[in-house]
């Protein structure tokens, strides 16, 4: 690892917020009418900070090591990766600052996004929009696609870049749970059979969020009666429903439902103890990565469920008050490269689907992807597709999440 690519915490990430003597200066708009040869060499020596969720070794490894050193060795600029819990905290510090006036020397560079947190920023007019066709690569982002034009419902609209895909997974021990639940009702039946094998990260943590979604779906009679718009008559009907099911499950989770593991990093602990039987993420290449380096039992396998499972694009976005923009679009650039995606999606590196569209990459990167060969305890990729389901407006799943606090949690 490069030594000048720092990692820092989120306990220290107000302290970086200096503004370098390279910088073009935070006004985005000049930015627009530069070349990318202008942007880069106005880029370079400087630094950018990116702030983003720092739960999983092997995807901060991956940006630390990988990107960190092409942006060092190539554009000679340092990444500064800003590893956090909550993407919601880093989106209160820039609407903070707005409020303060700070337009033009904030602390954050970028930050990994997506849903109601990219809904806040955009609304709030905390992004820095209009510039994607400046970067390079750019081509190779399909933006005629809605679930990448589209993030939770909300138009894009040229305000954050696209950088990988997911798709919720579950994972069972073979060894101990030969045919475990393979839809909501069954999983339902087969909590209150083995009572204390079961539970789930307590919103907000995302993973532990998407499961309630799975089960507001399940109660709601389908995602699609709850597409478009938040309708709160709605939302009141399905929310009794699911607040019932998931009460009523309590007694027969870990712990009797007393408490509640706060991230999926301590979720997937209990499973690697063999406490609770299942676990899930909303990356399913984890679970191979977790068998190779020991944490999991060999005998763990990836599955998805037949009545779906959710799956979503997320981003990366610049701050309005960024003073280092030049370096974040650099950055964001490299992120989009098909040798940065095609590293990405390396198995042992993180296997993530990749954001952009692989027919459209040079043929040497094409003819690669086609030889990743994927671990076989990852649920297939095509598998999951099948049954892919959509992510609700952003309105939908911050009532969601306040009313499992309301009425789950407490």
């Amino acid at each position: 690892m490069n030594k000048t690519i720092k990692t820092t915490l989120f306990a220290t990430a107000l302290s970086i917020a200096s503004v370098n003597a390279y910088a073009d200066t935070a006004d985005g708009q000049a930015l627009l009418n530069k070349s990318w040869n202008e942007i880069k060499t106005i880029a370079k020596g400087g630094e950018v900070n990116w702030f983003m969720w720092g739960g999983s070794d092997s995807i901060n490894q991956y940006v630390s090591e990988y990107i960190g050193g092409i942006l060092k060795d190539e554009y000679d600029i340092t990444l500064n990766r800003v590893g956090i819990s909550d993407t919601a905290e880093v989106v209160n510090i820039v609407l903070g600052e707005k409020e303060a006036g700070v337009t033009d020397k904030g602390t954050v560079d970028m930050i990994w996004i997506n849903g109601e947190n990219f809904r806040t920023m955009k609304q709030g007019g905390l992004a820095y929009c209009g510039y994607t066709d400046l970067l390079p690569n750019n081509t190779l982002v399909n933006w005629d696609n809605p679930s990448i034009a589209n993030d939770f419902g909300v138009p894009v609209d040229g305000c954050e870049v696209p950088w990988s895909k997911t798709q919720f997974s579950f994972t069972h021990n073979t060894a101990t749970t030969e045919n475990p639940p393979r839809s909501i009702p069954e999983l339902i039946e087969w909590v209150k059979a083995n009572p204390g094998q079961f539970t789930y990260p307590a919103p907000p943590d995302f993973n532990g969020a998407v499961f309630v979604r799975h089960v507001f779906y399940h109660a709601a009679g389908g995602v699609e009666n709850l597409l478009g718009e938040f309708d709160q008559a709605k939302y009141v009907e399905v929310s009794a429903k699911t607040w019932e099911i998931l009460n009523d499950l309590e007694p027969y989770l870990w712990r009797e439902g007393k408490t509640y593991p706060t991230t999926i990093a301590a979720h997937e602990q209990l499973y690697a103890n063999s406490e609770i039987s299942l676990t899930f993420n909303y990356e399913p290449a984890g679970v191979g990565i977790k068998i190779e380096n020991g944490t999991f039992p060999p005998t763990s396998q990836g599955y998805g469920l037949t009545d779906g499972t959710i799956g979503n694009t997320n981003y990366t976005i610049i701050p309005f008050n960024s003073p280092n923009k030049a370096a974040a679009l650099v950055l964001q650039n490299v992120l989009l490269s098909g040798k940065a995606q095609l590293e990405k999606a390396q198995p042992d590196v993180w296997g993530a689907a990749p954001a952009i569209e692989v027919d459209r990459t040079a043929d040497d990167v094409k003819a690669d992807f086609a030889k990743i060969k994927k671990h076989p305890k990852v649920a297939p990729a095509e598998e999951l597709a099948k049954y892919a389901l959509p992510e609700l407006q952003a309105s939908w799943i911050s009532a969601i999440e306040k009313g499992w606090i309301e009425n789950v949690g407490r």
